[in-house]
C-alpha cells in the first residue's frame, strides 16, 4: 500500500502523523511511505531520517495526498486539505466530527474513508488511541492552569502548592477518565487540594484506592459542582461521550460563583467543551477572559509537546496502521471490532450513529 504522511497546517500543530522508527516498520513489511518535505522536523524528526527509514520524501502537501492510497494524520483535515482527499482513501487521524459540522459534510462530500483515532475503542470500553494523547493533554492542561494562575497572566496571583503558612490552591477535575487521572496526579504532584468528580461510582472507588493522598472523590451532579465552585481556583474539564459532543457541566451563570482570576482548562473542546462559555483557542492566543474568568481551550493542547506527543501517538497507532496497510480497510475492520468502531464515514455514508444523530443526518450501519 502507498501510505502518505502529510505535514500538519493546522495553527501551531507541530506533531506529525509518524514517526521514523513506524515509517521503518511500514516499509519493512513491504509498503511504500511518502513523507511530505519537513512534515516531522518540528517534532525533532528531520526529512534525512525518514529517507534512513525508507521513505520517500515529497515536496508539497498534494503530492502526498495525491500519491497515497492512505494518509495517517494527527488531527482533522482543515479547509484547505478538503479537496486533497480523495474517493475511496483512507484517512487515519483524529476526526471529532461530532463537533464539527463543516468538515463532516466535507468528508461525506470527498468519497473518502475517514477512520478516527478517537472512536477506535476495545470491548472493555477503552480507547487506546486516545489514551496517549490524553495523557498528555491532561498533565500539559494542569501545568497550563497553573501558569495562567499568575496574576501576571490574569489569574488570582496563588502558586499552586502554597509556602508553609499559606494553603495550596484547590483543583476541580470534572471526569474521572485518562485526562482527569492524568491532570490530578500532576496537580497533587505541585501539592493542590485536588477534588475529582465523575457518575460512575465504580470509577469514583477506584480513584480513591489509586490517587494521592490529596486528592478527594465528589458524584457528579450540578449541585455538588456547584458547592465546590466558590473556593476552587482550576477547574480541568475532562468528560468524554466517545464519537458524540461533551456535556456542558459548568454554565455561563455559574461562573459568577467563582472568584475573579479562576482558571477553566477545558480539555473537552475538541469535542465540543465540557464549559458552556467555552469557545476553541490555539496556542498563539490560548486564552480569553469572560466575566473575570481566564479560559484556557487549546483544541490540540498535545501540539506544544511534540516529539514526546508524536512518540506516544506513533506508539499507539502504529499496530493498526500496520494492519490496515497488510490488509486493506476492509479486511482489517471485519478481523478487528474495535478498529472497525473507528470507521465515522465510509465513501459518503456517515457510519457512527452519535455523528449522524447530532447533525440529523442519514445513518448507515458500518456492517452495509
Amino acid at each position: 500500500m502507498r501510505i502518505g504522511i502529510p505535514k500538519e497546517i493546522k495553527n501551531n500543530e507541530n506533531r506529525v502523523g509518524m514517526t521514523p522508527a513506524g515509517v521503518s516498520e511500514l516499509v519493512a513489511h513491504g509498503h511504500e511511505v511518502f513523507v511530505q518535505h519537513t512534515a516531522g522536523v518540528n517534532s525533532g524528526f528531520p526529512d534525512e531520517k525518514y529517507v534512513k527509514a525508507g521513505a520517500k520524501i515529497l515536496p508539497t502537501i498534494e503530492d502526498t495526498y495525491r500519491s497515497a492510497d492512505m494518509i495517517i494524520k494527527v488531527k482533522e483535515p482543515i479547509e484547505p486539505e478538503y479537496p486533497l482527499v480523495k474517493p475511496g482513501q483512507l484517512v487515519f487521524t483524529y476526526f471529532h466530527f461530532a463537533c464539527d459540522r463543516k468538515l463532516t459534510e466535507a468528508m461525506v462530500k470527498s468519497g473518502g474513508v475517514c477512520l478516527a483515532y478517537e472512536t477506535v475503542q476495545l470491548s472493555d470500553g477503552s480507547l487506546p488511541l486516545l489514551v496517549p494523547m490524553s495523557e498528555v493533554a491532561g498533565r500539559l492542561g494542569m501545568i497550563n492552569g497553573a501558569y495562567y494562575l499568575q496574576k501576571t497572566k490574569g489569574g488570582k496571583g496563588k502558586l499552586v502548592c502554597g509556602v508553609p503558612g499559606v494553603k495550596p490552591v484547590k483543583v476541580l477535575v470534572l471526569g474521572g477518565g485518562i485526562v482527569g487521572q492524568a491532570a490530578a496526579r500532576v496537580a497533587a504532584g505541585l501539592g493542590a487540594t485536588v477534588v475529582m468528580t465523575d457518575i460512575s461510582l465504580p470509577k469514583l472507588r477506584e480513584l480513591s484506592l489509586t490517587m494521592p493522598a490529596n486528592v478527594s472523590t465528589l458524584y457528579s451532579n450540578r449541585h455538588n459542582i456547584e458547592q465546590e465552585l466558590p473556593d476552587t481556583d482550576v477547574v480541568i474539564g475532562s468528560v468524554l461521550v466517545p464519537g458524540d459532543k461533551a456535556p456542558h457541566l459548568i454554565t455561563r451563570d455559574m461562573l459568577g460563583m467563582m472568584e475573579p482570576g479562576s482558571v477553566l482548562v477545558d480539555v473537552a473542546i475538541d469535542q465540543g467543551g465540557c464549559f458552556e462559555t467555552s469557545h476553541p483557542t490555539t496556542h498563539s492566543e490560548p486564552v480569553y477572559e469572560l466575566d473575570g474568568i481566564v479560559h484556557y481551550a487549546v483544541a490540540n493542547i498535545p501540539g506544544a509537546v511534540p516529539h514526546t506527543s508524536t512518540s506516544a501517538l506513533t506508539n499507539a497507532t502504529l499496530r493498526y496502521a500496520v494492519a490496515l496497510a497488510d490488509k486493506g480497510w476492509r479486511r482489517a475492520c471485519k478481523d478487528d471490532p474495535a478498529l472497525a468502531l473507528g470507521l465515522n464515514v465510509v465513501e459518503g455514508k456517515v457510519t457512527y450513529k452519535a455523528v449522524a444523530d447530532v447533525f440529523g443526518m442519514a445513518y448507515e450501519p458500518v456492517e452495509l
